[in-house]
């Protein structure tokens, strides 16, 4: 039972959270200088944004840069408002400082907002303290946060990674379950695909996690990670297996409709995705697996294929349940892969900042973005008579997300959260409660608020603004005098945020479909010229299928965005949501192909290059029909090609190929009706397609 508390993901986060947060207020309020111990509290809050929780090989190096980061930022505003220069000015000149952060690697990029925040909290203690205790408290501060979080993650080893496994293997049971549950309902693809391409992408990106996690423990090297990397193998195995293309409707509804092999598959679908819930618990809570078996089911789905062998579904069914339960029986992978093929390296100072200053740089836009929006928000508070705005921008910081949607989700959570919490404060302020006993309510307060802040921001943010007015009461003995201003405070910096995303230089995912799509079919297109090509190395093509999946889950993510984005064409989204269908077919079909080439099952070289001229034609009339809307002239050419192929398709990978040239074909038809609806102005005026830097 121990075991279910203290690894849940939710109570070990909380726990680790409320610990750091609240062991410096309890040991101030022990020594009788609670106020010190208050102030210690706020740096976690500047390192959870800048990432510095994040188990890394270069774990200490990362909290010296972040500990001089927010110590800089903390002297520099101090120190420029001395001398009389405006706030917005010196936000402004911070932020495009700071930003060439964002070039180095997405997770320096982090310490962007980490270090603006730094200078925000700074802002409410400039005048009442000396001018070198708030850098010596970020410094203090941050080697506390290391130091504790080093020891958390040496306490419970591997807890992230194990984390991250566990969800990716229950992602692959709902998906398994899902996909071979609604063979019957197949015939009407609207309906069941999407689902299934959601659950798909939600496994492809709990792989790309898992892989940049080991990358930044670089695990392949740790002795302690050998049973986890091993573990990341077999979910590998599993999901080529599981997602490979099943799209025979026909053939599907006539062996179901000859056999009993609906519940047949039903029983060995629902037999493997017990068995991976059972496997994700073990990894999350440090426990061996027990011994496992599905014999008897898959005896049955083998009867069926040889009482019909006219019919490919059960063979092809059968070929792939047989080895994912070799794989969930000897939790061994089927071969090994070098799982730091995705070595993510990181950008010297002076490229990054040659990088930096070009106008297609996406950091520049991001640190502009925050400086303009900062800037704003400050002169705003001028205007207003406000000398220390930093409930507005800390609001602003909080909220600012990539991507529209989620920054939409944030303000609505922020907003409500911050609202009921003032009700909630105002209400209890007003029993003069005891200084311990609100300490003690604090410590409860914060624990919940942690234990579900992932999942439900809005909950969470209840719980913190009621712990921020008792703080405020604490320290000033005016909490109630801070509940309306902080609330319209809450109000304009949610406002500024929202307008920032949607006016300054918004990443709006609508306009990257286009390009999206263009390269998901130049990452198909390497693939197949690998697989039918002379490429015999299996990690090679491993990671190929494995770029191929990450190019498609980023169109999909797009598209997905797109249409929860305001103003956008919904019919031309209609037909792109039809387009990312087919185009996931496709990635099924190249995962099946590398299984098969894996196992040396090869064509003919001749043969083998006609297909892959066939798919060629193909995938580049796709690519010219995104850019362009002229007439074509080489339908015939496809066509005679695809003709050609299926006369002679009689091997499995012949058939593959097939399927792919008739998806291909529908995405082409797709593109020229999808073409006409497109939006006309901004970028879209533009015929060509322009690589972003």
């Amino acid at each position: 039972m121990w075991r279910r508390i203290i690894y849940h993901p939710e109570v070990n986060y909380a726990l680790r959270q409320t610990l750091v947060l609240c062991l410096p207020v309890a040991i101030g309020w022990l020594l009788g200088d609670l106020q010190k111990g208050l102030l210690f509290s706020l740096v976690p809050a500047c390192c959870n944004n800048a990432g510095l929780d994040t188990p890394h090989k270069r774990f200490f190096k990362r909290l010296i840069v972040g500990g001089s980061l927010f110590a800089f930022s903390s002297f520099l505003i101090q120190y420029l408002g001395e001398h009389h220069v405006p706030l917005p000015v010196i936000l402004l000149v911070m932020a495009m400082l700071l930003g060439v952060t964002g070039e180095i690697s997405p997770l320096h990029g982090r310490l962007l907002p980490g270090s603006l925040i730094a200078a925000i909290f700074t802002l409410s203690l400039a005048g009442r303290v000396p001018v070198w205790q708030p850098p010596l408290l970020y410094v203090m501060g941050t080697v506390w946060y290391g130091v504790f979080n080093w020891c958390w993650f040496r306490l419970w080893k591997e807890q992230p990674m194990r984390e991250t496994l566990s969800l990716l293997y229950r992602e692959l049971a709902d998906y398994c379950e899902v996909k071979y549950t609604q063979l019957t309902r197949l015939a009407d693809p609207e309906k069941t695909l999407p689902p299934l391409l959601i659950r798909q992408q939600k496994a492809v990106d709990l792989i790309t996690t898992c892989y940049q996690q080991m990358h930044m423990l670089a695990a392949n090297n740790d002795s302690h990670h050998k049973r986890l990397t091993r573990a990341f193998q077999v979910a590998l195995d599993l999901q080529e297996h599981i997602s490979v293309s099943l799209h025979q409707p026909e053939e599907v509804l006539k062996l179901v409709e000859q056999s009993h092999a609906e519940a047949v598959l039903r029983w060995n679908a629902q037999t493997i995705a017990a068995r991976l819930r059972e496997l994700a618990d073990d990894i999350l809570y440090h426990k061996l697996p027990e011994r496992f078996s599905m014999d008897k089911p898959l005896q049955a789905l083998e009867k069926i294929s040889r009482q019909h062998p006219d019919n490919t579904v059960g063979s092809f069914c059968y070929y792939h349940f047989s080895r994912i339960a070799r794989v969930l029986r000897n939790q061994r992978p089927l071969y090994q892969r070098d799982l730091m093929a995705d070595r993510q390296r990181r950008l010297p100072l002076l490229p990054a900042i040659k990088n930096y200053l070009s106008l297609k740089s996406t950091a520049l836009r991001t640190a502009a973005r925050f400086a303009v929006m900062l800037a704003f928000g400050s002169s705003l508070a001028l205007f207003f008579n406000l000398p220390k705005p930093y409930w507005i921008l800390m609001t602003v910081m909080f909220v600012s997300q990539n991507g529209y949607r989620a920054t939409r989700v944030r303000i609505q959570h922020r907003a409500l959260g911050t609202f009921a919490g003032l009700v909630i404060a105002a209400i209890t302020l007003q029993l003069q409660v005891p200084e311990t006993l609100m300490l003690l309510v604090m410590l409860v307060i914060t624990l919940v608020s942690y234990l579900f802040i992932r999942k439900f921001y809005g909950w969470a943010m209840i719980g913190f603004t009621v712990t921020a007015v008792y703080s405020l009461q604490l320290l000033s003995l005016n909490g109630a005098d801070f509940l309306l201003p902080r609330l319209m405070d809450t109000l304009m910096g949610c406002l500024i945020a929202f307008g920032g995303m949607i006016w300054l230089w918004p990443q709006w995912q609508s306009g990257l479909l286009r390009q999206n799509a263009h390269d998901a079919l130049e990452t198909y297109q390497e693939a197949l010229q690998m697989l039918l090509g002379n490429e015999q190395d299996p990690e090679k093509l491993a990671w190929q299928r494995m770029r191929v999946n990450q190019a498609h889950n980023a169109l999909f993510n797009s598209l997905h965005q797109a249409m929860q984005e305001p103003g956008f064409n919904d019919r031309y989204l209609v037909d792109m949501k039809l387009w990312v269908t087919h185009s996931q077919f496709i990635v099924e079909h190249i995962n099946a192909m590398t299984i098969l080439a894996r196992e040396h099952t090869m064509l003919t070289p001749s043969l083998a290059q006609r297909c892959l001229q066939s798919c060629e034609i193909a995938l580049q009339r796709c690519q010219q029909r995104l850019e362009y809307d002229g007439p074509s002239s080489d339908t015939d050419m496809l066509l005679d090609a695809q003709v050609e192929i299926q006369q002679g398709a009689v091997t499995i990978l012949e058939r593959h190929v097939q399927r792919i040239l008739g998806h291909l074909s529908v995405m082409h038809t797709i593109s020229s009706l999808a073409w006409s609806n497109r939006p006309h102005h901004g970028l879209w005026l533009s015929r060509r397609l322009r690589k972003s830097a």
